[in-house]
């Protein structure tokens, strides 16, 4: 017991450790009023047009998604590595070519948003009075030309507080539009414009952070930096690059898409119940997701400087912090979820609800999800250690082939069996790909420390 506690002392002691916590705890105080949004939208659209607002901000942020190469992932990997070395020249070359190519790959996502449009709006809304949603909402595309660039370069740089200000500014803002909205008695698309005013804030708002703040980094003229001869070699850069994107986008066939896959094979009614567990799920995992973007970096740079028994320990004691709370309340959701969430309880002598009780199918879909979520949860870094590394084929081939078993099997099986086998399809995926990333990353920590 001795031993146990005085470890507990060395946690406290551990500066990296104390950093990526306190930079996590600001990004996840700013995302609780996004939870909050998304109840108070299911309760008043009803399971249905819940489900139609979600495909449309589904389907739009996902060719974002499909053509974004991802360059957040980009920055981290080779702007942090250059900060780590002192290299700041290289750097600023980084974060110019990142985003010269995500202004251009952006513009280019929002002329395919118009051309699918109508498509998107008869083969997942079911409705083709749906189309003028998904073109409005696309202005999303538009505000987040540059934003993963920027949201990359602030992560490296440890303004974890500004972008947690600005996602809590945002969230007051679109809370407040959305209570203007619940007065109004608002349809779809009067919430959908809620979102939008959100996601056009989240998308300028890093940009204008990050011209503020990387001066003070890179130095005030560091965006006149030359590329030539300042980039790292150009075939690992564009490998990198185009292996990251292609796994961004079998990320998005498998796991980014599953309100639009119940909603092809099913309707939107089944897709906001999909919604609705995805909702609650992301309420579990929203306390450790800011670790993604916070650990990353630190991995980055021990990957850097050869540090591998840092590497090691920040590894195991981050997991431990992930598990410790993904079992604590996948117990909870267990034992008292469907009474908590999906049915009326008194409170001070007034019967209240978090969802209404026509969204409870959405439990049994939420237990199977909890499975694989869980485990991604507590190995939430499985994918970043091997991008610092510089191995983003590997994930990219895990997730591949996982990917096309899920979906091959989705086609045989969901149409006989239901939307839960779509839900224990999803949870196998994660399981398999989350197992067998976090296997090659140790592989690869044991193969460069000998």
């Amino acid at each position: 017991m001795k031993r146990f506690f005085s470890g507990l002392e060395t946690w406290g002691k551990d500066v990296i450790l104390k950093k990526v916590v306190s930079n996590s705890a600001y990004l996840f105080g700013s995302q609780a009023a996004s939870a909050v949004l998304s109840i108070l939208a299911a309760n008043l659209l009803g399971v249905a047009s819940f489900g139609e607002l979600g495909v449309v901000i589904s389907f739009v942020t996902n060719i974002n998604r499909l053509l974004s190469f991802r360059m957040g992932d980009f920055v981290v990997r080779y702007m942090g590595g250059y900060l780590a070395e002192d290299k700041g020249k290289n750097a600023s070359a980084i974060l110019k070519v990142a985003g010269l190519t995500e202004f251009s790959t952006s513009c280019v996502a929002y002329l395919v948003l118009l051309a699918l449009s109508r498509w998107g709006a008869l083969t997942f809304a079911k409705d083709l009075a749906t189309q003028p949603l998904f073109i409005i909402y696309g202005f999303t595309i538009l505000a987040n030309v540059v934003t993963e660039t920027a949201t990359g370069a602030l992560q490296v740089t440890g303004r974890f507080r500004s972008i947690a200000l600005l996602n809590f500014g945002q969230s007051l803002i679109t809370v407040g539009l959305f209570a203007v909205v619940v007065f109004n008695q608002g349809g779809v698309f009067a919430v959908m414009l809620v979102y939008l005013v959100g996601k056009i804030i989240l998308g300028v708002g890093p940009v204008l952070l990050a011209l503020y703040w990387l001066p003070q980094t890179l130095g005030k003229g560091w965006w006149r930096t030359p590329m030539r001869g300042n980039l790292p070699e150009r075939k690992a850069m564009i490998k990198f690059a185009v292996n990251s994107n292609f796994s961004g986008t079998v990320t998005i066939l498998a796991r980014d898409s599953e309100v639009l896959w119940v909603s092809y094979f099913f309707d939107t009614t089944v897709a906001g119940y999909f919604k609705v567990a995805l909702a609650v799920i992301n309420l579990v995992v929203m306390p450790i997701t800011p670790f993604i973007s916070t650990t990353f970096p630190e991995i980055t740079r021990h990957v850097a400087k050869r540090e591998w028994a840092r590497l090691k320990q920040l590894l195991v004691r981050v997991t431990t912090i992930s598990g410790v709370w993904t079992g604590a309340v996948a117990a909870g959701l267990l034992l008292m979820g469907r009474q908590l969430l999906f049915s009326p309880w008194s409170l001070f002598g007034r019967t209240i609800f978090i969802y209404k009780e026509a969204y409870a199918p959405a439990y049994a879909v939420l237990l199977v999800l909890l499975i694989g979520y869980g485990v991604a949860n507590i190995f939430y870094w499985d994918r970043s250690l091997l991008l610092a590394f510089g191995r983003a084929e590997l994930p990219l081939r895990v997730s591949f082939f996982a990917m096309v078993g899920k979906v091959g099997l989705a086609f045989l099986i969901v149409p006989v069996l239901g939307y839960l086998a779509e839900a224990a399809l999803f949870s196998a995926y994660f399981v398999v790909s989350v197992g067998f990333l976090v296997l090659m990353g140790m592989r690869e920590i044991r193969s460069q420390s000998v």
